[in-house]
């Protein structure tokens, strides 16, 4: 009965440790300032350092109290490196991605301007 509850509790998200702290920091700064709020509740965040773009991936919500279990929307956050400061090369908020080579131009100004708001948090 102890081998099972361990299995069960190796495969949960929430127990995944964080990989790069301060990628993570600028993926939920991109979101805050994607979504324009001083409050973002964070649920689950995994951070790939080891890839190639490296790259974040959180849930989140913007109602206060919600529970980790009940966030459903997702940000992701892709760099061109893992040393600061982080250029943002892409980043996705649910099902919409925005890059600086968008060929929609609302998309790719929505890009534009998350990396001028990340630029002026890293100076």
């Amino acid at each position: 009965m102890g081998l099972a509850l361990t299995g069960a509790t190796l495969f949960a998200p929430a127990a995944a440790e964080a990989q790069s702290p301060q990628l993570e920091n600028t993926c939920q700064i991109a979101a805050r300032n994607f979504l324009l709020t001083d409050h973002l509740n964070v649920g689950i965040v995994q951070s790939f350092p080891e890839l190639k773009p490296p790259g974040v991936r959180l849930t989140y919500s913007i109602r206060p109290g919600t529970a980790k279990s009940d966030m459903s929307d997702s940000f992701e956050c892709e760099f061109d490196k893992t040393d600061p400061p982080y250029h943002l090369t892409r980043f996705c908020v649910s099902d919409v991605c925005y890059s600086a080579n968008d060929t929609n131009a609302d998309r790719k100004r929505r890009f534009d301007e998350m990396s001028i708001l990340l630029d002026r948090t890293n100076k």
